[in-house]
């Protein structure tokens, strides 16, 4: 973003000071990560006030910043717009600018697999077109717009993701964002204590068509039934399944893990055989919503099979990481729901790269009333898994190690509340080049400790 800040005291109705001649060239929230030229954002909450770092910023490289209207002793040798709330103001923003862009916009929601989706449209795009994508997890009611603010002048295609923890906040950034194309990767149990139910989930995405543009495209997951319910009640959308069933309109069969990734062939829309560098079918299904839209935008076959052998993801994706030992590591701990733990196991129970197969679990978070039952459940997947050992970590890790001693399983086993070395030190007594080790579970539990336990170790 390159505009002069009476511009953007104008897109706010705002008045202002020393705002003549200063060019903005984006905005943020935090005064310690200032780039020149940017806007500071200030907020005040119950224990800061970012008032007080106004200064700050200015010194740090920020050419101005917003002030609360009523902040007492503004000061008056810095450039200030005057405002009712920061938050408004930021989004009012980020919309005003939205409304001048000309690049596609892509938005896309899920319980699951909304970074990796939005990784391979990046990096599938990317080969064709100038690509910018949602940084970190700013997908959120402030994220976005920061993320929209951020993006230049010559961007051709904004990949937007958008979370949400409860119903209204998908619409919101919906209608921000404005869509050309929309995607939901899936529906899983990941808030189910905000909202109830999986078809309260499904409810909840599906507000993502909100602010689809009214020429928009909709993308969705063709083999879920939520879904395909709430898309016939819209007969005028413009609506395209992906999947593993016979009614997508562009399906994946006969996936096979190999040393280069996941290669699957694809019939329907686009037609052959593709590889992407990750592992897990879960991946393939994201890969599938990336290939219908560079398709959409005029990619050819070749060159969507191309741009996936290239594709980088997010680090902790079912991201591949070999010990020292030769152990094969299979990183997958950024987040974890029943859905995409089910994924990683079929994984880990398909896969023939390594014979001794481990598994470290740890808690999943924000399940509701019904946390017990869905880590109990866990059991009867493992059981049917031929692994050497089971390790879990976290306090509703016990559901499913109790579940497990009950049925006397005579994998090697172990658990731990809070300490992750005794998982390390176990591993580290028992893995080796033949072995591969998958690590899943809620970004709070930080199972790339377990990781990084054993690689220091070995170091």
């Amino acid at each position: 973003m390159k505009r002069k800040l009476t511009e953007l005291a104008s897109w706010l109705g705002a008045s202002g000071q020393l705002l003549e001649g200063i060019t903005v060239t984006g905005a943020t929230i935090d005064s310690r990560n200032i780039q020149e030229g940017e806007l500071f954002i200030p907020f005040r909450g119950e224990h800061a006030n970012g008032h007080v770092y106004v200064r700050s910023a200015i010194e740090n490289g920020a050419v101005a910043a917003l002030w609360l209207a009523d902040e007492p002793n503004p000061p008056e040798d810095i450039p200030l717009i005057f405002v009712e709330d920061a938050e408004i103001a930021l989004q009012q923003l980020a919309r005003s600018y939205r409304e001048q862009l000309t690049c596609k916009v892509i938005g896309v929601t899920g319980s699951n697999g909304k970074t990796s989706t939005k990784d391979l449209l990046a990096s599938v795009l990317g080969a064709k077109f100038e690509v910018r994508k949602t940084e970190g997890n700013f997908n959120n009611e402030l994220g976005m717009p920061l993320t929209i603010l951020s993006l230049e002048e010559d961007t051709e295609v904004a990949v937007l993701e958008m979370g949400m923890s409860g119903f209204g906040e998908i619409s919101f950034l919906s209608k921000l964002a404005k869509p050309d194309i929309a995607i939901i990767t899936n529906i899983g149990e990941a808030h189910m204590q905000d909202l109830g139910s999986r078809e309260g989930i499904a409810k909840a995405k599906f507000e993502i068509i909100d602010g689809l543009s009214s020429s928009g495209v909709f993308y969705y997951d063709g083999d879920e039934p939520l879904l395909t319910t709430l898309v016939d009640l819209h007969p005028d959308l413009d609506a395209h399944a992906f999947g593993y069933g016979g009614a997508c309109d562009v399906l994946a069969k006969d996936i096979k893990v190999t040393e280069q990734g996941s290669q699957f062939t694809v019939q329907g829309q686009i037609e052959g055989q593709f590889v992407i560098p990750v592992y897990g079918e879960h991946q393939v299904k994201n890969a599938l919503a990336a290939m219908l839209v560079a398709k959409k935008l005029g990619m050819t076959d070749e060159a969507i099979r191309s741009a996936l052998l290239n594709a980088v993801l997010t680090p902790m994706r079912m991201q591949p990481v070999t010990a020292k030992s030769g152990a094969l590591f299979i990183n997958d701990a950024y987040n974890a729901a029943p859905t995409s733990l089910r994924a990683a196991l079929t994984f880990i129970g398909q896969t023939e790269l390594r014979n001794d197969k481990w598994v470290v679990l740890g808690d999943m978070l924000e399940l509701g009333q019904d946390e017990r039952h869905f880590h109990e459940s866990v059991a009867d997947q493992l059981a049917n898994l031929e692994l050497k050992g089971i390790a879990l970590y976290g306090p509703r890790m016990h559901w499913l190690y109790d579940e497990l001693l009950a049925r006397k399983t005579s994998v090697e086993l172990i658990w731990t509340e809070n300490d992750y070395a005794p998982i390390v030190e176990k591993l580290l007594g028992s893995i080796n080049d033949q072995s591969i080790i998958l690590l899943k579970g809620s970004r709070g539990m930080a199972l790339e400790n377990v990781l990084k336990g054993v690689l220091e170790t070995e170091a």
